[in-house]
């Protein structure tokens, strides 16, 4: 068995620790026969945006991935979510309580979070659900363009096992137009339901 070869892990960048679940995803994707390529960022802030999304195992593939680079990324989830039981475990994985009352919106509330850290990953799938869909959300380039942080998207390819870090994206121009572009990137990548894509 190959040993896997992954991606440097830039300083400026938030992690965090995991010690034996590091070593643990690292070896559970390697047996399994995933690669992580591509670099990240030297930048403190951006938005990991991976698609396509069609199953529950892209989860999997995604904490592991951030299990095995050590990487400390932000995810969204209802705030009500946010109770005993499973507040603790939310809170252990990145999670971000979504407060749909925020007085400037999701994106404001998102943003806020941006400007308050000195180094922020955010996780998100801008599909934003595992069903066939044509319409992706666009909130994603919303906090991006707000922020004025880097998009990267990152490609789960189910059939060549592989998670690829793609360069990142400075949001610029019209929103419309850079989901096109950004839509692009993922073209030719096979999801885990490619019938769902």
């Amino acid at each position: 068995m190959k040993k896997m070869i992954i991606p440097t892990v830039p300083e400026c960048i938030a992690t965090r620790n995991y010690g034996l679940l590091s070593r643990f995803s690292r070896q559970v994707m390697m047996r399994c026969g995933w690669t992580i390529i591509g670099d990240l960022p030297q930048q403190p802030k951006f938005i990991l945006a991976v698609a396509p999304h069609t199953s529950n195992w892209d989860f999997f593939v995604g904490i592991g991935v951030m299990f095995t680079l050590n990487l400390k990324v932000r995810v969204l989830a209802k705030g009500s979510l946010f109770r005993w039981p499973i507040k603790s475990l939310l809170n252990g994985i990145g999670g971000i309580g979504v407060d749909r009352n925020h007085s400037h919106g999701v994106v404001g509330q998102i943003v806020d979070e941006f400007n308050s850290n000195e180094k922020f990953i955010l996780g998100i799938a801008p599909e934003g659900t595992r069903s066939k869909t044509v319409e992706w959300r666009t909130g994603f380039l919303h906090i991006a363009k707000q922020a004025n942080v880097p998009v990267v998207p990152v490609s789960f390819d189910f059939f060549k096992k592989e998670v690829k870090f793609h360069h990142a994206v400075i949001i610029t121009g019209d929103i419309n137009q850079e989901l096109v572009e950004f839509k692009q990137v993922f073209a030719n990548v096979c999801a885990k339901k490619p019938q769902a894509v």
